[in-house]
């Protein structure tokens, strides 16, 4: 009798997809696993989900998915899709119970279906890029594409929207402002709309501050607070930089970007994204774990609030921190990421804003791995790799996303900030990244 009631027990306490899995799928994977999305398989469904669960415990037990790069514990983000350590095991449990269904009628109510591909309705601005089909047979295709923003007077920015014309092949998208008209020179040079580009968008006079937005697959448009805003200059161009990954075939895309303006008027604070960079490094061949680091020291009577964060390498990166290191020598954590992929970037936009003051400095520390041992490495045979825009050459970025108390002196911090860029400051090496 005992045995009975111990079995029926571990029966009762076996998940089911729609009471314990669905839920889970929904606020986690759904946003990329739907039809016509990157995801090769949809898990809208217990039919869907079924069908692929061992590929699903596969993926999930080993971290794969979902794609959440930052670590638990060093910043806290707003839509996160990380799986909590019980949620991961919910659905693992799930496929080794042999992945049952439970009861339908238990199951969360659908997502809503949404008419427009606009997630915020119908943008105020909307700039089609050229229609452009990358290679079918290239292992990746980066692409940036020169538009006029047609705008007479400045405005500001609440929220940006790629939408791809080809989901199935597009990989990510940046968006920045080139108020200098330099990428102008480079579209279609080679014959076809746009131009080569990988890591950045290639211009020499990119200022701190010019960056509009990104797209990656599954994202959810995060409007900025009430009061906030991202200029765009009256005359500039919009240039996006298009990460093609192949599907194998060859599909035409032709990417829209859609602007949300604030209202006129109701922007007290210009968001700036800075750029934190070192560009004065070179990795020897063959180091494993190379430490890079870079800083940008806030200005003396400078305040404000940190609002999002974006770290950046290209394929020898390994780990990479952000933090905020304080004039008494302690530090906020501000993101840690351990087993960096470039295929999964981002920016991240805090739970809450995390204020600074001046003396306060932003420190980036990273750790490259330029042996044989990483099979990201580009190069064989294996060479030293210094600062660059090409594939082969390295970046270590972080993007800052902040506010000023002082509105007044937003030209000039972003002077420092470009000054700051341009000599590519590095900072003392950290014990290690994050800690």
């Amino acid at each position: 009798m005992v045995l009975l009631l111990v079995g029926a027990c571990a029966l009762l306490a076996q998940p089911t997809f729609h009471e314990d899995v669905e839920p889970i799928m929904q606020a986690k994977c759904d946003q990329c696993h739907r039809p016509n999305d990157i995801a090769p398989f949809s898990l809208l469904t217990y039919n869907d989900a079924s069908t692929y669960a061992i590929d699903i415990a596969t993926q999930v037990g080993n971290g794969v998915m979902p794609p959440w790069k930052p670590v638990a514990g060093y910043g806290s983000f707003r839509n996160s899709y990380a799986l909590t350590d019980d949620e991961r095991q919910t659905i693992l449990d799930w496929v080794a119970a042999g992945a049952p269904e439970g009861d339908p009628a238990n199951a969360p109510p659908p997502l809503p279906v949404n008419d427009t591909p606009w997630q915020l309705g119908q943008p105020d601005i909307i700039l089609n890029l050229p229609q452009y089909t990358p290679s079918a047979t290239a292992s990746d295709t980066y692409r940036c594409f020169s538009l006029p923003s047609n705008l007479a007077s400045d405005v500001y920015l609440n929220a940006s929207q790629a939408l791809p014309g080809a989901p199935q092949e597009v990989h990510h998208i940046l968006i920045f402002m080139d108020e200098t008209g330099e990428s102008l020179q480079y579209e279609g040079q080679d014959g076809s709309p746009g131009y080569n580009c990988f890591g950045s968008v290639g211009l020499q006079s990119l200022s701190a501050g010019s960056y509009l937005g990104a797209w990656v697959p599954g994202a959810r448009v995060q409007p900025l607070d009430p009061g906030l805003g991202l200029l765009v200059r009256a005359g500039s161009r919009i240039v996006a930089q298009v990460h093609y990954h192949p599907s194998g075939r060859a599909s035409a895309d032709q990417t829209s970007l859609g602007f949300y303006l604030a209202p006129a008027g109701s922007v007290q604070h210009r968001v700036l994204a800075i750029p934190v960079v070192n560009t004065d490094f070179t990795i020897p061949a063959n180091n494993p774990a190379y430490p890079v680091t870079a800083s940008f020291p806030v200005p003396d009577g400078i305040t404000g609030n940190l609002i999002q964060v974006g770290p950046h390498m290209h394929l020898l990166g390994r780990q990479i921190a952000i933090d905020l290191l304080h004039p008494d020598q302690t530090s906020t954590h501000l993101i840690y990421i351990d087993n960096w992929d470039f295929n999964w970037q981002s920016m991240y936009t805090f739970t809450n804003q995390i204020p600074f003051t001046g003396g306060d400095t932003v420190v980036v520390s990273s750790v490259f791995d330029n042996s044989a041992d990483n099979p990201n490495n580009p190069n064989n045979p294996i060479v030293p790799v210094s600062w660059g825009e090409d594939t082969t050459d390295e970046m270590v970025v972080g993007y800052i996303g902040m506010i000023l108390d002082q509105e007044w002196l937003a030209d000039a911090f972003l002077r420092s900030a470009n000054q700051a860029r341009k000599l590519g400051k590095p900072h003392a090496p950290r014990v290690a990244p994050g800690k």
